[in-house]
């Protein structure tokens, strides 16, 4: 029997994890793919992170290491409330000491300056990458989470003989996410990982958080109802 504080524990510093080198592959190697890893390796950094987290605590909390997947997991009937919250707090506390590791070093290094969407932080609009509206932003991280969290509830199913694989296909299909949605909103699909870095930032990056605390929420939420409904039905008691 796994314990509580075992289960908060890992969720904390599965989180960690996953803002710091996520969030750090774009801040310290770099989105420039001539002299840093580019789009494209930050995509990984995120889905490796996630890989990596799911063998090594997966079998404590299940990995979840995201709101929207707790919450989801809740609508789907696998999890209650009150285990969620819990799972909740601790994830948001694990995002921000992933975020603050970041802004610790980041701040150190010569000629430092936070600008306002600094340290990966999740945004949209004038100045934010590619400059997509509102609207955009909304959709983008409703359907990426919507996606991600159909894969996670399929990959993680008891009828599943390949759940074995479940931490691979997670991490693979958040690079996919990363590598279609970086340039829309820096690609959220977890309000942790968006509450961390904008708690340092500040400015715009905080005024645009509800985006990325509401989105991937009803995201996660309407992939566990369409899993439960229209693909794999719960077994009648």
């Amino acid at each position: 029997m796994v314990s509580t504080t075992s289960k908060f524990v890992a969720e904390m510093i599965g989180t960690m994890v996953l803002v710091l080198m996520g969030c750090g592959s774009a801040v310290i190697a770099g989105a420039d793919g001539t002299t840093g890893v580019g789009l494209l390796g930050i995509s990984f950094a995120f889905g490796l992170s996630v890989v990596a987290m799911a063998y090594a605590i997966g079998h404590i909390s299940g990995c979840h290491i995201n709101p929207a997947i707790s919450l989801a997991m809740v609508a789907a009937g696998r999890m209650k409330l009150g285990e969620a919250l819990y799972y909740i707090v601790a994830q948001v506390i694990g995002a921000i000491i992933g975020a603050g590791i970041l802004y610790v070093i980041f701040t150190n290094h010569p000629g430092a300056e936070l600008g306002p969407w600094a340290l990966g932080s999740n945004g949209w609009g004038t100045g934010y990458l590619d400059e997509y509206t509102t609207l955009a932003a909304l959709v983008a991280e409703f359907v990426f989470t919507f996606i991600f969290l159909m894969v996670i509830l399929g990959a993680t199913s008891t009828k599943n003989i390949h759940s074995g694989f479940a931490g691979l296909a997670i991490g693979l299909s958040l690079v996919l996410i990363h590598i279609v949605g970086i340039k829309i909103t820096g690609v959220s699909v977890n309000p942790a990982r968006s509450i961390g870095p904008a708690i340092f930032v500040q400015g715009e990056a905080l005024s645009q958080l509800w985006l990325f605390i509401v989105a991937p929420i009803l995201g996660g939420v309407f992939a566990a109802f369409t899993y439960n409904l229209l693909i794999e039905k719960p077994e009648q008691a």
